[in-house]
């Protein structure tokens, strides 16, 4: 009897977040942005799919590539000062934000590969690529095939070790969470049960002043995971995570300037952030106090740091 009421507990939750997940209102899909009401969202269509993206500003040229689970308004903090001295492009990754939710593996080699048709297709070139996490690893990676359109990159805290694992040293919540993503049907239930709370928390554990987290975005990011096929599509990225640490074997073949730019309160160890600068044969380190894995949010020095690289004043 004891065993029957334990399996029914285990159970039962499954049927209920079907109903759950059925239930949730669609986000609508909005035409400008939250923190500047003036910038309009535009598409372009890339290998079959669309892309999200924003274009503002004018000079040299910056892409912009946010990190997992997150969407290009997280630069919201740094494109309105860096649109004053260049051309700044800020887009979701496939599957992320408003861009298409494509049916394919979540693979470093699909993100690469959208965010280099990205650049083909609007023909951006002299590109400084400035990415987080692992938007940091996609502009490694692109520089380390030497994509012609790429000149410089800032990797900002990227995210190509531990096997994947290093969300889970950022809070309790999240080495739960992470670590049944990929078991059957508990894994899916756990998603399908998600609530704004966790996600919240989640989050936190990537600042070091949780007032870092501006309040409309962190509604708008989680309520972006009720589009169709969403969760899914993410837990997809999260089984193919130990991958991107496969990726650093190409750093060495990296010929252009490379800041390397972690938060001291970034999840990946001092000395794996040694490791990665010495597999880069030009890049250079910074380690910035007081931030954490999300400098993007929580470092207000990050548009003039960015400024003195792009402009050779290192």
């Amino acid at each position: 009897m004891d065993t029957l009421i334990v399996g029914a507990a285990l159970v039962a939750p499954v049927p209920v977040s079907y109903v759950v997940e059925a239930l949730r209102p669609k986000p609508k899909q909005p035409t400008h942005t939250s923190w500047a009401p003036q910038m309009e969202y535009q598409y372009v269509e890339v290998d079959g799919s669309k892309i999200r993206y924003i274009k503002t500003g004018s000079g040299p040229t910056l892409v912009l590539l946010h990190t997992l689970r997150t969407q290009l308004d997280m630069w919201q903090k740094i494109i309105p000062e860096l649109s004053n001295d260049f051309t700044v492009y800020a887009m979701d990754h496939i599957g992320h934000g408003f861009s298409e939710i494509a049916k394919t593996e979540y693979t470093p080699e699909v993100f690469r590969n959208y965010v280099a048709g990205f650049m083909d297709v609007l023909d951006i070139n002299d590109v400084t690529v400035i990415g987080e996490s692992i938007g940091g690893s996609l502009g490694l990676i692109l520089a380390a095939e030497s994509n012609p359109r790429v000149k410089k990159v800032i990797a900002i805290n990227p995210y190509d070790y531990a096997q994947g694992k290093g969300i889970h040293r950022s809070s309790l919540i999240a080495r739960v969470l992470f670590s049944i993503s990929n078991v059957p049907i508990f894994g899916a239930t756990f998603w399908r049960l998600r609530a704004y709370p966790i996600f919240l928390q989640i989050m936190r554990g990537g600042v070091v002043n949780n007032k870092s987290l501006p309040k409309q975005l962190m509604h708008e990011i989680n309520d972006v995971g009720d589009r169709q096929g969403h969760y899914q599509a993410f837990m997809n990225l999260i089984k193919h995570f130990p991958k991107w640490e496969l990726e650093r074997e190409k750093y060495h073949n990296i010929k252009i300037p490379v800041l390397l730019l972690y938060g001291a309160g970034d999840w990946s160890t001092p000395d794996e952030r040694v490791t990665e600068q010495a597999l880069i044969p030009q890049s250079k380190l910074e380690i910035v106090a007081n931030v954490g894995h999300f400098i993007s949010l929580d470092y207000s020095q990050l548009a003039n740091r960015v400024k003195r690289f792009v402009t050779n004043d290192i």
